[in-house]
């Protein structure tokens, strides 16, 4: 990882940006944050060793630019172009580009943007849902290859769900604020957005914690040092694969669950049906038996037998809203979105695709 910034100093935009790291840092050393001007990291990506090697390589990547302003802020406009120059130049290096002024984008890019440029990431941050509701459509309509969001500082719950249904979001990371004025991060808004990513197949990462952290109810006071640490202390990250990978390590250390198996039967049934026909049985048992926010017997819906998506329920933690929550973290009392209840699928198939590979 690398950081490049080409310019310093901002305007403050948004809740988020009240207790700017920039302005916090340059205000110890008086230096006003608000005069936006070239540094002379300007050219980083041009410049070279005095093997005459370029000092940042490959292994750099990714590079995040401009971390300590924003990329399409106004004052940048008329050095804008020599950076894409760059950008076009250095195809071997990948440049991350957070913004929280996607409202610009449009009346930023090249003339050869296109559909954007293969080495080119837009980060959209979203601290609450007003600026999601504002920035997503335009992060989503705009012709970018690459884009991820990111919810930092996140200063309340936020819904995606349906901007990750879109397929275009290809991560998602949250993290709290830092600092002595350092806004409260409710735990339970993180594990929100990751079910929400679950959910969509959506990597997630859960950055820090920020200063003041909520869990349970109890609000903890973390040092700086501290806080990036804890957040991955926490193992809520998600990458889909390996979120499947973790999920089933989990469960094969819980002798009830570890325990259930198709027989030869089962098997030839699904041999029989086919593995389509069994996802639409899936579906169909999901969508009655699982997904209504008040289930009267909830527990005890799904039979121990009589279908191999039943045995996959047990012993995927997906028989029950109980269930659900403790082993994949989906609150109940709520309706499953059409998102949660293609990931609980998703689980199944794969737990009855595992088996049917065992010989």
């Amino acid at each position: 990882m690398a950081i490049w910034n080409p310019w310093h100093g901002c305007h403050k935009i948004s809740p988020g940006c009240r207790n700017c790291y920039v302005y916090r840092r340059d205000g110890t050393f008086g230096k006003d944050s608000s005069i936006v001007s070239r540094t002379g990291a300007f050219d980083l990506p041009l410049k070279r060793k005095r093997q005459k090697e370029y000092k940042l390589t490959a292994e750099d990547n990714p590079v995040y630019t401009c971390m300590t302003s924003d990329f399409f802020i106004e004052e940048a406009d008329g050095w804008r172009p020599e950076i894409w120059k760059m950008i076009r130049e250095r195809k071997d290096l990948h440049f991350e580009i957070i913004t929280k002024r996607i409202h610009r984008f449009m009346d930023c890019i090249p003339p050869d943007w296109g559909d954007g440029y293969e080495n080119v990431t837009i980060c959209s941050t979203c601290e609450d849902q007003e600026r999601a509701d504002k920035r997503l459509p335009v992060l989503l309509s705009a012709p970018i290859r690459h884009r991820e969001i990111i919810h930092e500082p996140m200063l309340g719950e936020i819904h995606i769900e349906k901007y990750l249904a879109s397929g275009k979001i290809e991560h998602v990371t949250c993290g709290g604020e830092s600092g002595e004025n350092a806004r409260l991060l409710e735990y339970a808004w993180v594990l929100s957005v990751r079910e929400q990513c679950v959910s969509a197949g959506v990597p997630f990462y859960f950055k820090q914690t920020g200063a003041l952290f909520r869990k349970d109810g109890k609000i903890y006071h973390i040092p700086r040092k501290d806080q990036i640490s804890q957040a991955r202390k926490a193992g809520i990250n998600f990458l889909p694969q390996e979120g499947l990978e973790e999920l089933f390590q989990r469960l094969s250390k819980s002798s009830f669950r570890s325990g259930f198996h198709l027989k030869e039967e089962d098997r030839e049934y699904v041999r029989e049906k086919g593995m389509e026909t069994i996802e639409r049985h899936a579906r169909d048992f999901i969508a009655k038996r699982l997904a209504p926010a008040e289930i009267p017997n909830d527990g005890k819906q799904t039979p121990m037998k009589g279908h191999p998506v039943f045995l996959a329920q047990h012993a995927t933690g997906t028989c029950c809203r109980g269930c659900l929550k403790k082993w994949h973290r989906i609150q109940p009392g709520t309706e499953l979105t059409k998102e949660q209840q293609d990931y609980v699928v998703r689980v199944l198939m794969e737990w009855i695709r595992r088996e049917m590979e065992k010989k």
